[in-house]
């Protein structure tokens, strides 16, 4: 979410309730409540305390004379409607008293002309307190308990039913703000004091007492849902407003220490909204509403709504009253100059075409996890949840199990402990890749001493005899590419002179570059030793060969002299010297041309690297 998504009302006409007059009484609290189905604002009334109900759904300018809820003798200081009946409120006075209310059925403030409101009277009272009473909570996993907080420096513990008070937690001043955990067995209270409290309510002793906020101003405080987290917002001894998160099972301070907000004088009213883990701040005086994400033991900021109508009092609308088919994550009520109420709508920008299950998990529904007596006896528990799907579709809702958590939620302490424990699952095995074999480097060209004069003799004779037989198989040959692989020729038993030298100089298939294919036709005629070589056997010397790094003679070599006789007899001396030249000549002329392919091959790779 982002400032920018959060959308408060435009037309104040329709969509504000509007003509509304709001208590101004100093006491602090955050004077408007509400539920999917009403909104309860303490009325500035005469002749003793009041209260407005407004049904959610009639927006605009209200009736000048409304229906009020009458009862008290004094101005109405906090309301609280129960968790798991829409119809059901409470309230606290001045007066030290608390009531019990039902809203009608069929409830509107909308009268017939000339007909007059009907004021809507207490449905039972609660009394106990010696002094006023400042707040009133239900118990969010019980049905039908409440703590009443006093000035007579006392929480009290009302079976509802019953109409008495079960159990007292005694303090030593004034409480200031108080909260239930989720299985409602433990209450964490803030006070006048300056400490933070934590109580075994059934115990009616406080199981941690720690030093709160330092400032002098009031402080609030809020339990993170399931968590065993506790956030409070208050001031330092600077009058800055700070924001503080605690473990309750070692509250001695803050966890990190407090994170300042700013410097407002207005106290801040913290929300919590269990689904998404956010954490909302709404600030007295000022017209900003900031948001938090709760996360590894901290609040990362997410932004803030920011307007220029200061604000007196603020109310969240639990989940499940969320507008789901716009992708509405929560919902604020917000009082303007006292006299209208500003709905404000905290949208995720998707598309809400379907069902968004991610930022809708279950949420606690309409049925408690218990009643009164089994709470006083010692049970606890959480309430079951509903799926929000089921309500998205137009359905009944679909209780599940309370233990379903949503898919976002962040592990407690404990959970991340136990889940380090955890041995790791074996990954799946993945196939060894072998190692990709680099193309061997082609060695440098050598140039190697020029052959003897037997060895020019030989390999001449080789030659000859290598395309006796060849010139119709290769004349008709095609080649199409500019390098060409040629075949190893077969071999033949060649008339052998004796040697010094026994390497074999058979030539291996090479790779070069021809224009035309090789024609023993462009040869002079093959020499005719004195016996035919094809028929004659292999001659008991050893096997005479060129040096190898010359390589073997091929077509770009120049031809040889036609004037070449068909005898070794009759070779002269010459004859010789002229081979010999014509040879070097042909060993220079190859090696170079060995150089020159070598260093193309070599580009071409480095080439074809740079472009992977």
């Amino acid at each position: 979410m982002s400032g920018r998504f959060v959308r408060s009302s435009k037309y104040r006409e329709e969509q504000c309730y509007d003509n509304i007059r709001i208590s101004k009484n100093a006491w602090d609290t955050n004077l408007v409540k509400a539920n999917p189905t009403y909104l309860s604002v303490n009325w500035e009334a005469s002749g003793g305390g009041a209260f407005a109900v407004i049904p959610l759904n009639e927006k605009g300018r209200l009736p000048d004379q409304l229906p009020l809820f009458r009862g008290h003798k004094a101005v109405v200081l906090d309301t609280d409607w129960n968790p798991f009946d829409d119809s059901l409120i409470a309230s606290g006075s001045d007066d030290g008293k608390a009531f019990i209310w039902r809203v009608p059925d069929d409830f509107t403030l909308r009268t017939e002309e000339k007909e007059e409101p009907r004021d809507v009277a207490p449905l039972k009272q609660l009394s106990g307190h010696s002094r006023k009473v400042g707040h009133v909570l239900f118990n969010p996993a019980a049905a039908n308990v409440l703590a009443t907080s006093s000035g007579d420096y006392t929480v009290k513990l009302w079976d509802v039913e019953a109409g008495s008070p079960r159990l007292t937690l005694k303090h030593t001043d004034i409480v200031q703000s108080l909260s239930w955990s989720a299985n409602g067995s433990l209450l964490v209270t803030t006070s006048r004091d300056k400490k933070l409290r934590i109580w075994d309510v059934r115990q009616e002793a406080p199981a941690h007492v720690a030093p709160g906020h330092a400032g002098a101003k009031n402080s609030r405080v809020t339990w993170l849902g399931e968590h065993d987290r506790v956030a409070t917002t208050g001031f330092s001894k600077m009058s800055d407003r700070q924001l503080g998160l605690w473990d309750i099972r070692d509250p001695k301070e803050p966890i990190g220490g407090f994170q300042m907000l700013d410097s407002i004088s207005g106290v801040c009213m913290p929300f919590w909204d269990d689904s998404t883990q956010c954490l909302y701040l709404a600030g007295k005086g000022d017209g900003n509403i900031r948001y938090f994400e709760y996360e590894h033991d901290k609040f990362e900021y997410l932004s803030e709504y920011k307007s220029g109508d200061p604000q007196r009092g603020v109310a969240f609308l639990p989940k499940r009253g969320v507008n789901m088919h716009e992708n509405e994550v929560m919902r604020a009520f917000k009082t303007v100059n006292d006299s209208y109420i500003e709905p404000i709508s905290f949208i995720v920008p998707r598309r809400a075409e379907v069902f968004q299950g991610d930022i809708y998990p279950p949420v606690v529904g309409t049925k408690p996890a218990m009643s009164a007596a089994e709470w006083f006896e010692g049970a606890e528990g959480l309430p079951p949840k509903i799926d929000l799907e089921s309500v998205y579709e137009g359905e009944e809702p679909t209780e599940i199990p309370p233990n379903s958590k949503p898919p976002s939620r962040v592990p407690s302490s404990s959970t991340l402990l136990s889940a380090s424990k955890k041995e790791p699952e074996p990954s799946p095995s993945k196939p060894e890749l072998e190692p990709i074999k680099e193309p061997p480097r082609p060695s440098p060209a050598l140039r190697s001493p020029p052959p003897s004069m037997k060895e020019q003799t030989s390999s001449i004779a080789a030659l000859a005899s290598k395309f006796d037989d060849k010139e119709d198989s290769s004349s008709g040959e095609d080649d199409t590419s500019s390098f060409e692989e040629v075949a190893k020729p077969v071999e033949r038993y060649q008339p052998r002179l004796p040697e010094k030298h026994t390497e074999n100089t058979e030539p291996e298939a090479i790779t070069r570059k021809l224009s035309s294919p090789v024609s023993p036709t462009k040869l002079a005629a093959p020499i005719s030793p004195s016996k035919p070589a094809s028929s004659g056997p292999p001659s008991s010397g050893p096997p005479s060969s060129g040096p190898p790094s010359s390589g073997p003679p091929s077509s770009s070599s120049q031809p040889l002299p036609a004037s070449l006789p068909a005898s070794l007899d009759q070779i002269t001396l010459l004859d010789i010297k002229t081979l010999l030249e014509t040879q070097s000549r042909t060993i220079l002329g190859q090696s170079e041309k060995i150089a020159l392919l070598t260093e193309e091959v070599d580009r071409l790779k480095n080439t074809i690297g740079d472009r992977m």
